[in-house]
């Protein structure tokens, strides 16, 4: 996908080799310019595989909405944020990893 001009994330292998789909979603301090903050883990990362820093990559915004469209209403969350996707029937929710409450946005519709 072509650069939305929003910045890198840092991404699992496992989500973009499709072995694993996105569940975790940290907002951390940018470490450059170019860095937007968000850390997207798989539901198969382990604590060993991410210890391992050839195991992450840097990717275009656009490319991490490529590979999952319901991360783009997250992009302006604060820095410390932290999400879990959650399928639910057809349907994936964002909470909040640490208390549990789900994310709810308003579209203005």
């Amino acid at each position: 996908m072509k650069s939305m001009g929003m910045g890198g994330s840092i991404v699992s292998r496992n989500i973009l080799e499709k072995k694993g789909r996105l569940k975790w979603c940290i907002k951390e301090a940018p470490v450059n310019p170019v860095d937007n903050g968000w850390r997207f883990l798989s539901d198969i990362d382990t604590d060993e595989f991410l210890s391992h820093p050839d195991n992450m990559v840097v990717c275009d915004w656009g490319t991490v909405i490529e590979l999952e469209p319901a991360v783009l209403p997250i992009f302006h969350m604060p820095e410390g944020t932290e999400l879990t996707l959650v399928k639910m029937g057809r349907q994936l929710r964002f909470f909040h990893t640490d208390t549990g409450e789900e994310l709810i946005f308003d579209y203005g519709l």
